[in-house]
């Protein structure tokens, strides 16, 4: 029979407190031990996973929260090392926040995503300091960063980049084109399958319903432009590839 423990409000926000203070006062042992903490009983991470997670043994795990159980916050007492200072000051930490929550973009990398390695570099590069990779994911839960999945946004969506498009790039744009006599196209391209699509249908349960079909994947592709100073419309339909050679040859149409 599984026992599940439940903490008070009180006791989740005073865990967070030692949390806090045992990470300004860089004692990685007691960070550890809390953060550990935390992840059992407020977030019922199973043992499993908390032990692979962080390398223990079960029975240490289960030490710690027995000794937590029995004596409280009384069993989370600092003892520090002595002698080295945090490696980063508060002002330090703070400016790495800024420079994470700006993304690697901004910071000169080539990928939009973080990883332990990279954040590595960045210390090391804006600071000096060279941290071990694992001590850095220690330090990134510590500053209030996870590691999730990080999911696709399109620029266009954003509201303040299409407007400072409109305001900066755009005018520019039209007064090159005006100056040269050039031309300003608006373009898209669109494929048409020809091989239908599928959908759910109601069916007898455990019979995947079959719908018959020629086998050929066929499609008509079709690419066009319009002007933006005169409106003229430029299209042309194709059946075969759609490929570089049908893109820069159009027929022109009129609109």
């Amino acid at each position: 029979m599984s026992l599940r423990i439940q903490v008070s409000s009180a006791t989740i926000k005073a865990l967070h407190t030692k949390l806090h203070q045992a990470y300004l006062k860089d004692d990685m042992r007691l960070v550890q031990r809390t953060t550990v903490l935390i992840d059992l009983l407020v977030h019922q991470v199973a043992i499993p996973v908390l032990c692979e997670r962080w390398r223990l043994s079960a029975s240490c795990l289960y030490d710690w929260q027995r000794a937590f159980l029995l004596h409280g916050l009384d069993s989370l007492v600092y003892r520090h090392s002595g002698g080295r200072r945090p490696k980063l000051t508060p002002r330090q930490k703070k400016r790495l926040v800024e420079l994470i929550e700006a993304g690697p973009l901004v910071v000169g990398c080539e990928t939009a995503c973080w990883d332990a390695v990279l954040i590595r570099v960045l210390i090391w590069r804006e600071f000096g300091v060279l941290y071990n990779r694992q001590y850095v994911c220690i330090l990134l839960h510590n500053l209030g960063f996870s590691f999730p999945k990080a999911r696709f946004v399109s620029e266009h969506l954003s509201a303040a980049t299409r407007l400072a498009w409109l305001e900066q790039k755009w005018p520019t744009i039209v007064r090159a084109a005006t100056r040269r006599h050039g031309l300003i196209l608006f373009e898209d391209e669109a494929s048409f399958a020809q091989w239908g699509s599928l959908s759910y249908t109601w069916a007898r349960r455990g019979r995947q319903p079959e719908v018959p079909t020629s086998g050929k994947r066929k499609g008509y592709k079709v690419f066009g432009a319009i002007a933006y100073f005169s409106g003229r419309l430029f299209y042309q339909g194709i059946e075969g590839r759609f490929n570089s050679e049908s893109h820069d040859a159009p027929a022109e149409r009129g609109a």
